[in-house]
């Protein structure tokens, strides 16, 4: 499993791994509930963004994050501008890339089980009523930890259709499928090394 935290000593890196869990929650209701224009949008990106130099994150690591959102940029924006109009493209495209950069500034800037024992203790009242805290905050930590691995999959499907000279069709998602199904089993095989799964 591929690991995403990068080491640092940022105010980012230090602060509480349940605050920003709560921070990326309440961007992602404000980015979905809304009404964003163009200039707000855009504003939200590059706030995302600079996110990563908050948190003295490499340039590498921007870059990286940005060329695993290019290509959904890029299809789905196309799509939305000849389906609908350039400033609703804009704007559906920019939802979906600020959330995923921030969900990705998040495991660069959380070990993974600081990020489950968050989880966990704010799930820790639902064991009342019969359910596993451990077992959701695993869930949703992988689901959170797979955002930026999803883009980078598409990135690499459209990569490598674009090499062959074939445009992107039913074949991608075959092949998105194919590495969607690696990186689970990636991820089984990482669990179960550590006794989390079998």
């Amino acid at each position: 499993m591929r690991q995403l935290y990068v080491p640092g000593d940022s105010a980012i890196h230090r602060a509480p791994a349940g605050g920003k869990l709560a921070l990326l929650a309440a961007a992602a209701l404000l980015l979905s509930l809304l009404p964003w224009g163009v200039v707000g949008m855009a504003v939200a990106v590059l706030i995302a963004s600079a996110g990563y130099v908050l948190a003295g994150l490499p340039a590498r690591v921007l870059g990286r994050a940005w060329l695993r959102v290019l290509p959904l940029v890029v299809i789905l924006g196309a799509a939305l501008f000849f389906f609908a109009d350039p400033a609703t493209a804009f704007i559906a495209v920019g939802r979906i890339v600020a959330l995923i950069l921030l969900a990705d500034l998040l495991t660069c800037t959380t070990r993974f089980g600081a990020l489950m024992e968050a989880l966990q203790r704010a799930l820790g009242p639902l064991r009342r009523v019969g359910v596993d805290p451990e077992v959701v905050a695993l869930t949703l930590s992988l689901a959170i930890a797979t955002i930026p691995v999803m883009a980078g999959l598409i990135g690499q499907v459209r990569d490598a259709q674009r090499a062959r000279g074939l445009r992107t069709g039913p074949r991608a998602g075959v092949a998105l499928l194919v590495l969607v199904l690696r990186h689970a089993d990636d991820v089984g095989e990482a669990l179960a090394a550590r006794g989390i799964a079998g």
